[in-house]
């Protein structure tokens, strides 16, 4: 599953691709919309005769990358959207399945950052990606390798014994140093 593209700074790891169903979902989703305004009304013929092209030219126009330090996202006709979220401000990957969604197959996934407020919507929104979960996991795992998080092997310790905190502090401290390292490596 991995493609090897040499750029001068990161290495494509995997090209996500797109379910062409969601070209049906777009399509139908324009057409509500149309309908439920009242300037739309007036769009709806124009759009049953043009939408499926627009719909179609729009799907190839999607592109998303995972690499070895970023997640790209590109899309759009007439209005071109490009987003690079660093894998290291990655703080989750959200399923969304509404009840139209559902009916066509597709989800949506939505990626958090850090630094995002409460109120945003999330940074980037990925529609029908094939094996979405499969996708999911190897972003999350590339993001685990990228800031060096590593499940910690240490069990607990259950007394407040000085020897046995020695290799949580040890841990503690490791971490710690990777930390400094990367917000030095930032600056």
């Amino acid at each position: 599953m991995k493609t090897e593209k040499r750029s001068s700074r990161a290495t494509q790891l995997f090209e996500a691709k797109f379910d062409p169903r969601i070209k049906t979902y777009f399509y139908w989703g324009g057409t509500l919309i149309l309908l439920l305004t009242i300037v739309g009304i007036v769009l709806i013929p124009f759009w049953l005769i043009f939408g499926r092209s627009y719909c179609n030219k729009y799907y190839d126009t999607l592109f998303c990358e995972l690499t070895t330090r970023a997640l790209h996202f590109k899309k759009g006709i007439y209005f071109r959207t490009e987003r690079t979220v660093p894998l290291d401000k990655i703080q989750d990957l959200t399923f969304k399945e509404g009840p139209i969604l559902r009916y066509f197959g597709l989800s949506s996934l939505y990626i958090e950052t850090a630094g995002q407020s409460a109120q945003q919507a999330s940074d980037m929104t990925l529609t029908a990606i094939i094996d979405a979960h499969e996708f999911r996991n190897m972003v999350m795992e590339q993001r685990d390798e990228v800031t060096g998080y590593k499940e910690s092997t240490t069990p607990l310790p259950t007394s407040t014994d000085q020897h046995s905190l020695a290799p949580l502090l040890g841990e503690m401290n490791e971490t710690l140093k990777r930390i400094e390292k990367k917000i030095g490596e930032t600056s």
